[in-house]
């Protein structure tokens, strides 16, 4: 495209000397961002598609940005599983990974180059490359919570749109410079708008570091000036909050990725002094509302969004969603920019002719004091046995099966009791804290197997 209106630059800066990102201890300013980027651009073989597998995050935004302004796709899986790499491989033979670290999953690999050290004061302003809004950029994979894995492509335009759509949502627009800091990887459709687009085309400044435990969360927050922007999952959250560490002053929170109970974004709010906020979206549309779950239980769409009804579903279209897309999620509109969120369609159980969801019960699960993680499940025919029946696995250091069920006979209906319910160290997440459905089979398996578990209810 030779339009210049429908193009767009790779970075909303105006300044050349405006900070991108925290890296190595220093902050990388924009200037330095583009020459990075032209450094890796010139290494990536000419229109082969490319799995980016960098972990620190500045590298993986220098790896899409340089594949974005050259014009190869890029691929994101939220894992790199044999199976789900050979069926990707399959498709596109030329495939290879961009990685910063040693990982092996089966593909030729191009190391990730030692970048120029900071040096803003003697680094040239470089023209920001223009990129075409209609240039399909990224194949997000699904995690895989109820299946297999299906990709679905983003244009340059609809991840501009969409980040600008949740700057404003989220009163980010207010002049500043936010610290970024990121517990949930870039590889999700997540991970990508909230802790990778709110850098490039937003006014967030990313912290290159991806902190998974508690002290490195902590950690990381120190390194980087107020105000700070926590962006992180129900699961990291958790185990933040029960580390019984002090974390440095807050100014927001973004949660996603798994139903977030109301005690825990209470006590976030409350200890981290922050306001949270809750996204809800899904790879096939990407972030689509928000709202704050200690004020409100109704989500609000995002700029520019509507909903429409599909048979007993609906479907989100406008703004920065190009195709409209089906939502497996159970909704309730209250309004034409508000809705409830009453569970997933696959998500509904029905025990004894009564009906419940696994986000509820899970929910209950979880309030539990002493429970740091949970999951129920109801097994395909192939594992469940005569008879299908609820199970539960959960991490409780401290707690015995008798205490957890007695917990949950007065939380939720006795039908509903999981048998069995197993006793694990720890659930099988992805770094998103999202549980694959394949995952859940093994351990459900393994568990019958007798090679896990700590008892059974």
């Amino acid at each position: 495209m030779n339009d210049t209106q429908s193009q767009a630059p790779l970075l909303a800066r105006a300044s050349s000397e405006a900070p991108v990102a925290f890296y190595r201890g220093a902050a990388r300013s924009a200037a330095e961002f583009a020459r990075d980027v032209r450094l890796v651009g010139e290494m990536l073989p000419a229109g082969a598609p490319l799995l980016n597998a960098c972990v620190d995050r500045y590298h993986f935004a220098v790896g899409l940005a340089a594949a974005a302004c050259a014009g190869p796709m890029t691929l994101l899986p939220s894992a790199y599983a044999a199976e789900g790499v050979a069926r990707l491989k399959a498709q596109y033979p030329a495939l290879y990974c961009l990685q910063d670290a040693a990982l092996d999953i089966g593909l030729p690999t191009l190391a990730f180059p030692v970048l120029p050290e900071s040096t803003p004061t003697s680094c040239p302003a470089v023209p920001l490359p223009l990129i075409p809004l209609g240039r399909l950029v990224v194949t997000v994979f699904t995690s895989g919570t109820t299946g297999v894995p299906v990709g679905h492509r983003k244009s340059w335009g609809s991840l501009r749109a969409g980040a600008a759509a949740a700057v404003s949502r989220l009163g980010l627009d207010d002049g500043r410079a936010w610290s970024l800091v990121a517990t949930v990887p870039p590889q999700h459709m997540y991970g990508l708008e909230s802790t990778v687009m709110l850098g490039l085309q937003g006014p967030a400044v990313i912290h290159a570091g991806r902190p998974f435990y508690p002290q490195d969360i902590v950690r990381a927050l120190a390194e980087v000036p107020r105000p700070r922007l926590l962006v992180t999952s129900p699961v990291h959250l958790r185990a933040l909050l029960t580390s019984g560490l002090a974390a440095p002053p807050l100014d927001a929170i973004l949660c996603a990725t798994a139903p977030l109970p109301q005690t825990l974004a209470v006590e976030a709010e409350t200890r981290l002094g922050a306001p949270l906020h809750e996204i809800y979206g899904a790879t096939e549309a990407g972030q689509i509302a928000s709202r704050r779950p200690t004020v409100d239980e109704a989500w609000v769409l995002f700029p520019g969004l509507a909903l429409q009804p599909d048979g007993a579903a609906f479907r989100v279209h406008g703004g920065h969603v190009e195709t409209p897309a089906l939502l497996n999620d159970i909704i309730e509109p209250q309004g034409p920019h508000t809705f409830l969120l009453q569970g997933r369609g696959a998500d509904v159980v029905n025990v004894a002719g009564k009906r419940s969801s696994i986000a509820y019960l899970e929910q209950q699960l979880l309030s539990i004091p002493g429970v740091i993680d949970g999951a129920f499940y109801m097994p395909d025919e192939d594992l469940a046995g005569p008879v299908a029946r609820l199970t539960a696995f959960v991490v409780a250091p401290g707690l015995t099966l008798a205490d957890i069920e007695q917990a949950l006979r007065c939380r939720i209906d006795p039908v509903f009791l999981p048998r069995p319910l197993t006793l694990v160290d720890s659930l099988p997440r992805l770094p998103t804290g999202k549980l694959p459905l394949e995952a859940v089979k093994r351990l459900l398996a393994a568990t019958r197997a007798g090679a896990v578990g700590g008892g059974h209810g």
